[in-house]
């Protein structure tokens, strides 16, 4: 172990002091493609160790906020009102920016710097970077798909003990002060849980460095820009007839997880549902969405 972070901490050092040649990253008679030569020349010339946090920094920033602009947008739309899961309740303008003063707080503070640590132990599980050839989008699926399994579970498990009565009043309250949830709020939590929940994104590429075979920065990037997709939509509010649940019933989505914020019980998967089926934690959510179906059809009867 001490070994290891003696490895890792010689590793951060060596990338505070050099820079990248590319000329050298390029395999002898390889023809890079146009996206390989745009993505060397993040690199090329500059400190490797910066470069990569200010990009996976950018990306972060640029895809939670972008992802989050539509579900804002429908907040002031009438129409898409028959959407929203919890209809009664209100986010106020108040919430919203009580919301995003944490966050920002949270991203600039928190993960920043997690991210700055983390090319260190990335490099040493086998993470490539600035290498090519790039993966194929064959390899990037199959890897992203693995990912996505191995963060729901990490999440479900986790997420069940933050629910444990004392970790629950010191860590997880936080993030459930909504009740009623919006899509900025998908990272609105304690430092703690967010350290803790993020090792499931970051272990997921990790362990399959150390299980399987080399995983890619750029396949990594493209992960976190869909689970970020995925954990902003489960916090969005809206259930619209388009979401990825009506065509994969597997898939969690806002309608599994507004419930959870609702009735702070049941449903603690992150991206699948199959882990409260088996374990029976889903029960309840069942119960109300057949009430739910019960009601309306009392009322398309009267009508």
């Amino acid at each position: 172990m001490l070994d290891s972070l003696d490895v890792v901490l010689a590793g951060a050092r060596a990338m505070l002091t050099s820079t990248v040649d590319i000329a050298q990253r390029i395999p002898a008679g390889y023809a890079p493609n146009w996206f390989e030569r745009a993505w060397l020349s993040l690199f090329d010339g500059r400190n490797e160790l910066l470069t990569f946090t200010a990009i996976a920094f950018l990306m972060h920033e640029t895809v939670y906020f972008g992802r989050y602009l539509p579900f804002l947008v429908c907040d002031y739309i009438p129409g898409l009102r028959k959407y929203k899961i919890q209809a009664g309740k209100e986010t106020t303008a108040e919430m919203k920016w009580k919301c995003l003063r944490k966050l920002l707080f949270s991203h600039f503070v928190i993960e920043a710097p997690l991210m700055l640590g983390f090319l260190p132990v990335a490099k040493l599980a086998g993470i490539r970077t600035s290498e090519v050839p790039l993966p194929g989008w064959q390899e990037m699926a199959v890897q992203i798909a693995v990912f996505f399994v191995l963060e729901d579970l990490w999440h479900y498990w986790i997420h069940r003990l933050f629910h444990w009565g004392p970790l629950y009043r010191a860590v997880h309250k936080v993030h459930h002060e909504y009740s009623a949830p919006f899509g900025l709020a998908a990272e609105y939590a304690h430092p703690v849980e967010t350290i803790i929940f993020g090792q499931g994104t970051v272990g997921g590429p990790i362990l399959y460095c150390n299980f399987v075979g080399s995983v890619h920065a750029v396949t990594m990037f493209a992960w976190i820009w869909l689970r970020l997709f995925q954990a902003i939509d489960a916090h969005s509010g809206y259930d619209f007839p388009w979401s990825l649940h009506n065509f994969m019933p597997f898939w969690a989505g806002a309608d599994h997880h507004d419930y959870h914020h609702a009735a702070f019980v049941n449903n603690f998967s992150s991206s699948f549902r199959w882990w409260d089926t088996i374990f029976g934690t889903d029960t309840k959510y069942h119960a109300h969405k057949a009430r739910l179906a019960k009601a309306k059809a009392a009322i398309d009867k009267k009508a």
